[in-house]
């Protein structure tokens, strides 16, 4: 995700919003409250309905008074609280790269505000951020499946285990002890940004599910 991205209050003008999004490159903008929560989410398509409304409110308002509902009163934002979404889709810091993409993907939003349990913005997350984490190099991958998987996670030798990546493609080769290992390295490994797939190949000695070894069959 990036990291203290820039965002808005929700009294802050529109045109400065606008400003601040042409000049820094970026499509949408968080809006934080006085109290340093997530208010909504100010992006282009935001700007783009407000302008493609901009002719309707004098005849949507004429409906109204025809049929005794009001007087005509042209809508205007001039603030980010009046323009912005406020129902905002959210992920947690905890969420893998693939949970994002597929919340990105059914809610089809392009980013996702990160938000800890208190509602504080901690960082966003793009579309781009999703497709960069996938051009990590193999190298880098390997060292942090062996390393903060296999060693620091599930306190194995990494010497016990071959790892091998491929474009994404993680390989293990090897034999642990119990079952519940050897599944539990294949989904942990799968969750780190990058790996596009886990071949396993990994045997155990105790099938700890059953509560005893393979090898003991007859």
């Amino acid at each position: 995700m990036t990291t203290d991205p820039i965002g808005v209050t929700p009294d802050t003008p529109l045109k400065e919003a606008a400003r601040l999004m042409v000049g820094n490159h970026v499509s949408g903008l968080p809006v934080i409250d006085t109290s340093g929560r997530l208010a909504g989410i100010l992006t282009e398509g935001d700007f783009l309905r407000r302008e493609a409304d901009r002719d309707r409110p004098r005849r949507a308002s004429l409906l109204r008074v025809l049929f005794g509902d009001g007087e005509v009163k042209p809508t205007v934002a001039g603030t980010v609280g009046e323009a912005m979404t406020k129902n905002v889709v959210t992920i947690s810091p905890g969420a893998t790269i693939g949970e994002a993409a597929r919340v990105m993907a059914s809610r089809k939003v392009k980013r996702l505000p990160v938000v800890d349990e208190q509602g504080g913005l901690i960082g966003i997350i793009s579309r781009a951020d999703v497709v960069n984490a996938f051009t990590k190099p193999d190298d880098v991958i390997e060292d942090e499946v062996r390393e903060d998987i296999i060693r620091r996670l599930l306190f194995l030798d990494p010497d016990l285990i071959s790892v091998a990546v491929s474009d994404g493609v993680v390989a293990l080769e090897g034999e642990l002890e119990s079952r519940t290992e050897v599944e539990l390295l294949e989904v942990l490994a799968s969750r780190v940004a990058g790996v596009v797939k886990v071949e396993n190949q990994l045997t155990y000695r105790v099938d700890d599910h059953r509560g005893e070894s393979p090898y003991s069959q007859s």
